[in-house]
């Protein structure tokens, strides 16, 4: 079992080297919008998950389905690229993830849009708004004064009233 900090840093070069490979041993126009974003690798160094996205701003589902198919026919000639550079016993094998970070991220800046519209209506609401109890809604010291209470907890103005 090798250390993490050792498969980490295999798992960086081998990020490098798939795409490397892509760009350069995979001749199908395809492989150009392919964008190898993170590779994991276990710690017995025997198995590797790249995490690709699709360039573009509009990915349809058959061009995520061509990218998968691309990977999935190549994955012997991006291994044995792979196995080439690398300086380890056993060439770890890959399987190819599509990476959701994109989407999840579109999601997330079109809430955040939304809620910085709704901010800015609740802002415009409030400019010409007054506070229902006046310009003051605290009572200062000058006020009425509060009710005194018993050392029984009752109220001494409503018992005063009623003696």
């Amino acid at each position: 079992m090798a250390d993490p900090a050792r498969a980490a840093r295999l798992a960086q070069r081998i990020k490098v080297i798939v795409a490397e490979a892509l760009r350069r041993r995979v001749k199908d126009e395809r492989a150009e919008l392919i964008t190898v974003t993170d590779a994991r690798v276990t710690n017995d160094l025997q198995h590797a998950t790249v995490y690709y996205t699709i360039m573009g701003t509009h990915v349809e589902e058959s061009d995520r389905a061509d990218a998968a198919e691309l990977l999935t026919t190549h994955r012997g000639a991006l291994r044995h690229e792979m196995g080439k550079q690398l300086n380890i016993r056993l060439t770890p094998t890959l399987e190819f993830v599509a990476d959701e970070i994109p989407e999840s991220a579109a999601h997330m800046e079109d809430l955040l849009r939304h809620a910085r519209e709704q901010d800015a209506k609740v802002a415009a609401l409030r400019e010409g708004a007054t506070p229902v109890a006046g310009e003051d809604p605290y009572r200062s010291h000058g006020d009425a004064e509060e009710p005194a209470i018993d050392s029984d907890g009752a109220d001494s103005s409503s018992t005063d009233a009623a003696r």
